[in-house]
């Protein structure tokens, strides 16, 4: 055999075994069931990247192990949705802008992933009912409530209503978490580039009797900042 031929039955070789090895990597890494083979895979190449590449900590997020919740965190870049992928062991629907659903290229993904679009010209109420119907078939749906990136340095912005909307209607909890340590921060694409120190810190749910307090929408914008919050249904001048 020529050299020629040697070096084309490796190549032919690494062709075949690259490909399986990444889907064994992959599939072996998952932590959370997708209810599909080709999305568990993508479940443990997340994993593999936010761990190794952008050195992710997270501690366990407390969300039910059965039954639906709502997981909201603070939105300070691109990256933000695969670091709170990484950091559950249950899959996740996202409610996304659907202009960044439609984006060139990445629509497939966000499909695969269940992610639900959000008409934010009025027309939302399409989308309020598919996550009522996941809360309610027992999914996680996750949102940053600020609704889009909001950086700890900037003024304070409240959290858009939706969430508690959502919560009511679903009769479920809200489950927050706060991103920290992303080199990226304020970036979309830059964010998944730029290798990072990333934590996902977890924060004790909230039920329906916290979520109704008049003051809970103010609460969970602060602490989501890492700002100092009022208990919900805590009287500012006590």
């Amino acid at each position: 055999m020529s050299e020629a031929q040697i070096l084309a039955s490796l190549a032919g070789l690494a062709a075949v075994a690259l490909p399986a090895w990444l889907v064994y990597v992959g599939h072996r890494a998952h932590r959370a069931d997708w209810g599909g083979f080709g999305r568990n895979c993508l479940d443990g190449w997340l994993r593999i990247y936010c761990r190794r590449f952008h050195r992710l900590q997270a501690e366990p997020l407390q969300l039910p192990a059965q039954g639906g919740a709502i997981l909201v965190a603070n939105h300070v870049s691109g990256l933000d949705p695969f670091l709170l992928v990484s950091a559950c062991e249950r899959p996740l629907r996202f409610m996304i802008a659907v202009e960044e659903y439609q984006r060139f290229g990445m629509t497939w993904l966000f499909r695969l992933g269940g992610c639900i679009p959000v008409d934010r010209s009025g027309r939302v109420e399409q989308a309020f009912r598919s996550a009522v119907r996941a809360l309610k078939a027992g999914e996680i749906v996750a949102l940053f409530p600020h609704g889009k990136i909001h950086l700890d340095s900037e003024p304070h912005h409240a959290i858009k209503p939706g969430v508690l909307k959502l919560a009511t209607l679903a009769q479920v909890p809200i489950c927050p978490a706060r991103i920290v340590g992303v080199a990226g921060a304020g970036q979309v694409v830059g964010s998944l580039l730029a290798r990072s120190e990333a934590r996902v810190l977890a924060y004790t749910p909230y039920d329906a009797e916290a979520i109704a307090a008049p003051d809970f929408r103010a609460h969970l914008g602060c602490l989501l900042l890492g700002r100092t919050p009022l208990d919900p249904g805590q009287d500012p001048d006590a």
